[in-house]
């Protein structure tokens, strides 16, 4: 296995811990509404980004044959 798919498959991992983490986040938030309610915009905000760099990651491992 290349050095490029074995870092490709850590970033994988990584990015995919990182947006189950904002989703649990998220989820974690709406179960505690209104308390914390402040907060939404941000974890959301923070729950797009994760899941967005996840799927352009998912996006070039596909492309690469990963």
């Amino acid at each position: 296995m290349s050095t490029d798919t074995e870092e490709l498959k850590a970033r994988l991992k990584k990015l995919n811990s990182r947006a189950t983490q904002a989703k649990m986040d998220l989820h974690d938030l709406s179960e505690e509404l209104p308390t914390n309610w402040e907060m939404i915009l941000q974890v959301a905000q923070r729950c797009h980004e994760a899941h967005a760099m996840l799927m352009d990651a998912r996006k070039a491992a596909v492309a690469a044959g990963v």
